[in-house]
């Protein structure tokens, strides 16, 4: 699963809005000892919707210029409880320390300062990967990072 989201920068977030309604939205992301963090603005829609319901999914998808055949795209999904991080924390700070090394430094030093942005961490409690026809995966394992064969049901599912 690391190898194939290392050259991701943005996850493809799922969130479900106060009526149950999917929406779907992006963001840059860091992972970070088995977890993902995005940093987004409180106006943004997904983040709104976090606020109500912690639970999301993050998607990870071949890029379509770079993919072999579009109906088998290689991707993993991720069902996902979500948290915000305390600005005041020393976690908050060791993550935006890594979106500057990742990203644009000068950018998220202005987007530390904006107030309205917060930091959520995503855990991953389920996912399935793809990685083209008959390539079919789950994610399992101590970490919830390591591709398990898809011979059945996935013990994890549904697993807290």
């Amino acid at each position: 699963m690391k190898n194939f989201i290392q050259n991701i920068q943005t996850a493809i977030i799922a969130t479900l809005d106060s009526d149950g309604n999917p929406f779907n939205s992006y963001a840059p992301y860091i992972y970070d000892d088995n977890r993902f963090y995005v940093y987004i603005s409180d106006i943004a829609t997904h983040a709104k919707n976090l606020q109500r319901n912690p639970k999301a999914s993050l998607f990870f998808v071949e890029d379509e210029s770079k993919t072999e055949n579009l109906f088998a795209r290689k991707r993993i999904s991720l069902q996902c409880d979500s948290s915000k991080i305390e600005r005041s924390s020393e976690r908050f700070e060791e993550i935006l320390e890594l979106f500057a090394k990742k990203f644009d430094a000068k950018m998220v030093t202005t987007l530390k300062k904006m107030l309205d942005f917060n930091l959520y961490e995503f855990k991953v409690t389920y996912g399935e990967a793809t990685f083209g026809f008959g390539k079919a995966y789950f994610i399992g394992g101590k970490n919830m990072d390591e591709l398990v064969d898809r011979t059945g049901d996935n013990p994890h599912h549904g697993a807290k």
